[in-house]
């Protein structure tokens, strides 16, 4: 699967060569210069046409999800919260109230993308931490309960003790190059599909976003049929 976040495009402005991309069912969850997901699903996974939704909470185009069998495969992208932290505190509040209802359903959830929110200290280089959007206690307390919901961090799962893992880095005095950024990118998933095979990297010399893209691989988990 893929997940991209903050893609600034109504559905009718994604360009049907990328819109059909060769091999793959293509959601594109958006609105002209703001905010926008996009899920895309490899049809040699998923033969079958998935199912896409939005919670109720969704009201700026900011979580798309896909429903194959027990299996949720979502791309969020979180509000930054800079100019209205109310507005940040709600969806996050909403996003684990909702990531409890499927754990209590028996649902399995990936949860892919920008969460703006540094989870510890360790999340953000020594020199950029400080008591701001971002790195609230509030803030962190939120993402603690929705991982919380039998989900994994599975970034920092796999690089326990990594102090300069970091997703984002501000687009100024060569912070990149330098390593000195935040983590504020997260694959999410439930412990059913996290085991002693799973692989997760960021590649921060990958791309021209401010953001490294972050790939994981999971373990499978069979496709249970949908009910007649």
């Amino acid at each position: 699967m893929i997940c991209l976040q903050e893609t600034k495009a109504s559905p009718e402005q994604v360009p049907e060569p990328l819109c059909a991309v060769a091999g793959y069912h293509c959601h594109w969850h958006g609105h002209k210069g703001y905010s926008g997901v996009a899920l895309l699903l490899h049809r040699a996974k998923y033969p079958e046409p998935p199912v896409f939704l939005h919670p109720p909470f969704d009201l700026e185009h900011r979580i798309a999800v896909a429903t194959v069998g027990d299996v949720l495969l979502g791309s969020v992208y979180v509000p930054n919260g800079g100019k209205d932290l109310a507005a940040k505190m709600t969806f996050l509040n909403e996003l684990v109230a909702w990531a409890g209802t499927l754990e209590a359903d028996g649902k399995h959830l990936v949860l892919c993308g920008d969460y703006n929110v540094a989870r510890a200290d360790i999340d953000v280089h020594p020199i950029l931490r400080k008591p701001m959007i971002g790195q609230t206690s509030a803030e962190r307390a939120l993402l603690e309960a929705l991982f919380g919901y039998g989900l994994v961090d599975v970034g920092r799962h796999v690089e326990p003790d990594n102090d300069r893992l970091f997703t984002w880095w501000a687009p100024w005095r060569n912070l990149r190059q330098r390593n000195i950024g935040w983590r504020l990118d997260y694959i999410a998933a439930s412990r059913a599909l996290v085991d002693e095979t799973v692989h997760c990297v960021t590649y921060r010399d990958v791309g021209t976003s401010d953001h490294a893209p972050v790939i994981a691989h999971l373990r499978d988990l069979p496709i249970s049929a949908p009910e007649p």
